[in-house]
């Protein structure tokens, strides 16, 4: 049975004709596979499945999904990126030592906060309970704690530029958020941090916001600082409350994908 697969135009222009009709053949795409999105089970014998291009600067790598859940398209990341990108979509990729994802589930939220006279795109991360450190039989909240160790930087004032946090990224693929990536052990490529179990959907101003400036700004607070706030405002008050009260870390990240 031939697979039932979706290649774009620009899919097919990149891998070439050639590689097109093997793959619609069956020749070179798998009968299963984990959908790049949300990361389920698939299968390209009975649904619809979409190719999905990732594209470094010297590599690239063929990744299938649910046609349900992404189009077939090109997601251009950078080189270092890319392996660890698609190992962290397609399932493969293992939490960092100390990463908070092992201890709750991580709320991420949307929105643009004005910071000076320019408004930036930004997430905000804050764990459904308290994050106590891999191994520790207590029960204090270090979230901020391991944040900071990673990089990140305590915020006292939303209307300052956190600084960029080196290896560190947010990835994006047809309009919507993936997730966060961090650098691996060394000489390892980059792994999740967070990852959206189904791809988080933004507005198209926040798009446009983040892609003008090629960088989000990630801000997080322990549990019950900011929950879920239904405007834009509400949630910079809330973050303004937390930075107040020396409970906002934050860093600046390159925009990868779109």
């Amino acid at each position: 049975m031939s697979p039932i697969l979706d290649v774009s135009d620009d899919v097919r222009a990149e891998i070439g004709e050639e590689e097109v009709t093997r793959l619609l053949a069956g020749e070179t795409a798998p009968g299963s596979y984990d959908c790049t999105s949300c990361r389920t089970p698939g299968d390209t014998g009975k649904e619809r499945t979409s190719t999905v291009l990732f594209i470094g600067d010297e590599t690239a790598v063929l990744a299938f999904a649910h046609a349900t859940c992404v189009p077939s398209q090109i997601v251009r990341v950078s080189e270092e990126q890319i392996q660890g990108a698609v190992r962290t979509i397609t399932g493969d990729s293992a939490e960092a030592p100390g990463s908070p994802g092992e201890q709750a589930v991580l709320k991420v939220t949307c929105g643009q906060v004005l910071v000076g006279d320019q408004l930036r795109a930004a997430i905000v991360v804050e764990p459904s309970a308290a994050i106590v450190r891999p191994g520790s039989t207590g029960t204090q909240d270090e979230f901020l704690t391991l944040l900071l160790e990673h990089g990140f930087s305590t915020l006292g004032d939303i209307d300052r530029m956190p600084a960029a946090i080196p290896g560190w990224s947010v990835l994006m693929a047809a309009g919507q958020l993936h997730a966060v990536l961090q650098p691996g052990p060394e000489g390892t490529p980059t792994e999740s941090w967070w990852q959206a179990h189904q791809p988080l959907p933004v507005t198209d101003e926040w798009r446009s916001t983040a892609n003008r400036n090629s960088t989000v700004l990630v801000y997080a607070t322990p549990t019950g600082w900011v929950g879920d706030q239904p405007r834009e405002d509400l949630m910079r008050q809330a973050l303004e409350k937390a930075a107040a009260n020396g409970s906002l870390v934050a860093a600046a990240m390159p925009l990868a994908g779109t």
